[in-house]
C-alpha cells in the first residue's frame, strides 16, 4: 500500500509541476490538478492540503538528491576524471528529475522568490554549483568549475538555448564544453 501511495504522491507531483509551468502557479487550482489526474479533490487533498505542500515536498525531493550528490562529490579524488563524473551524474539528475522543476521556476521566478522552497532550492543549487571548486583554487580556476558546473545545467534546459539539436546532443555538447573548462581547455 505505501508503494501505491508514494506513486500517486510522485503523478501529483508531476501533473502540478505541467500544469503551474504551463498555467502559472497562481493561475493553477487544486481543482484542475485533481481534474488532470482524474481523481476526487478529497484524494487529492489526503496527499497534499495545498499547492505550496506539492510545490515544498519536489524541491525537497530535488533538495536532497542534490545534498547526495554534493557529499559523494566531496568523497571523490581531484582528478579530471572523477570531475568529469560527477558532471555526467548531475547532467544524469537534470535528466531524471530537476528539468521539470528547473522549467516551472524559470516560468514562476516571482513565486520561487516568495516561497520558503524556493530559497531552499537556490541554496541547494548554489552547493552544487560549487561542487568541483576546491578551497585552494586561484579565482579563475575556481570560476572554471562553477562554469562547468553551470554548463551542464543550462544545458540541459530546451528553451533556454536555440541550439536547434536535439535534447541528447545539446546534452552531450553542454558536457563537452564543462570538460573543456575542468581540463583547463580554454
Amino acid at each position: 500500500m505505501a508503494g501505491r501511495r508514494t506513486d500517486t504522491r510522485e503523478r501529483i507531483q508531476q501533473v502540478a509541476l505541467e500544469l503551474f509551468a504551463e498555467r502559472g502557479y497562481d493561475k493553477t487550482t487544486l481543482q484542475e490538478v485533481a481534474e488532470r489526474l482524474e481523481i476526487t479533490r478529497p484524494a487529492l487533498y489526503y496527499h497534499f492540503r495545498t499547492k505550496e505542500a506539492i510545490l515544498a515536498s519536489v524541491v525537497e525531493r530535488l533538495v536532497e538528491s542534490m545534498d547526495e550528490l554534493v557529499a559523494w562529490a566531496g568523497e571523490q579524488p581531484a582528478t579530471t576524471e572523477a570531475r568529469k563524473e560527477i558532471l555526467a551524474r548531475i547532467s544524469g539528475l537534470l535528466e531524471d528529475q530537476w528539468r521539470p522543476l528547473f522549467q516551472f521556476a524559470q516560468v514562476n521566478q516571482g513565486v520561487m522568490r516568495e516561497l520558503p522552497a524556493g530559497e531552499r532550492m537556490q541554496r541547494g543549487l548554489l552547493e552544487m554549483i560549487s561542487v568541483l571548486a576546491s578551497p585552494g583554487d586561484d579565482p579563475v580556476r575556481g570560476f572554471e568549475a562553477r562554469l562547468a558546473v553551470l554548463a551542464v545545467v543550462l544545458g540541459s534546459v530546451p528553451f533556454l538555448f536555440d541550439l536547434e539539436v536535439p535534447d541528447e546532443r545539446r546534452t552531450a555538447v553542454a558536457l563537452e564544453v564543462a570538460g573543456k573548462l575542468i581540463a583547463g581547455g580554454y
